[in-house]
């Protein structure tokens, strides 16, 4: 089974482009982060008519996360147990579905903002509850397969960055974002990108300003856990770089782990 993620910064401008990756890579499950639209905006016919069942929630043009698979889609779940609220709303940031016998969870970390915003404290709650519910999923079935994939706004380590020192008093890069990030580890998961492709200065994510994709002055912020029982699946896992490159690309590019039958 090949599974990816990719932040596709609205998948309302994107769904061609979605599409195409599916049909050239032969993905099998794709979860899809900002895809910024409601369920009823959400494109759904283009990904029927190539093969795929979709799961989506999304309530405004912020934020939405999906699921889309060619392997089954059951017992969808719009947000996980204990999903802290921002202000008086849980916003469309988790979203999980068992794909292929895989339960797929489409992550989309919220940013923070600023240190010391309401919303990086948000952040840490929301990283928090989310990591205490994915340890008790294994505690319950230590051979559950289980796959935490998305955008998770954490920078783990210095080299995940194109210039530390820009980024010093911002968020991603603060120890408390990195140590709620490596609790995952400590709860029983392997993030599987880093240990398949260690290389320093490879990223994910470049922003649109300032010439940054050229440069490669990036940042690597999209990443895979995975249970135990799953990450025995994995034979390779790749980044494809050059889905940021051409007319109407993502700011992020799909992170791909492929899985053994």
């Amino acid at each position: 089974m090949r599974l990816a993620t990719w932040n596709i910064n609205s998948v309302r401008a994107r769904v061609d482009r979605a599409v195409a990756f599916l049909e050239r890579t032969g993905t099998d499950v794709l979860a899809l982060q900002e895809t910024k639209c409601t369920d009823a905006q959400f494109p759904v016919a283009p990904f029927e008519a190539a093969g795929y069942e979709v799961a989506h929630v999304g309530v405004n043009q912020w934020n939405g996360v999906a699921v889309v698979s060619r392997v089954g889609l059951a017992d969808v779940e719009t947000s996980f147990p204990g999903q802290p609220a921002f202000g008086d709303r849980v916003e469309a940031r988790a979203l999980g579905a068992t794909c292929g016998g895989v339960r797929v969870w489409s992550l989309y970390v919220p940013h923070g903002r600023e240190v010391g915003d309401p919303h990086y404290a948000y952040k840490l709650r929301w990283l928090d509850e989310l990591r205490a519910q994915a340890a008790g999923w294994l505690a319950a079935d230590p051979a559950t397969q289980v796959a935490l994939v998305g955008d998770w706004n954490v920078a783990p380590l210095d080299t995940d960055v194109w210039d530390v020192a820009y980024f010093a008093g911002k968020t991603h890069v603060t120890p408390a974002e990195r140590d709620a990030f490596a609790a995952f580890g400590a709860a029983g998961y392997t993030e599987v990108t880093r240990e398949a492709i260690p290389a320093e200065r490879t990223y994910t994510y470049w922003d649109y300003q300032r010439l940054r994709f050229p440069r490669n002055e990036g940042m690597r912020i999209d990443f895979a856990y995975l249970s135990p029982a799953a990450r025995a699946r994995v034979t390779g896992v790749t980044i494809d770089r050059d889905e940021r490159k051409g007319k109407g690309a993502s700011d992020h590019v799909p992170v791909v782990v492929d899985l053994a039958d």
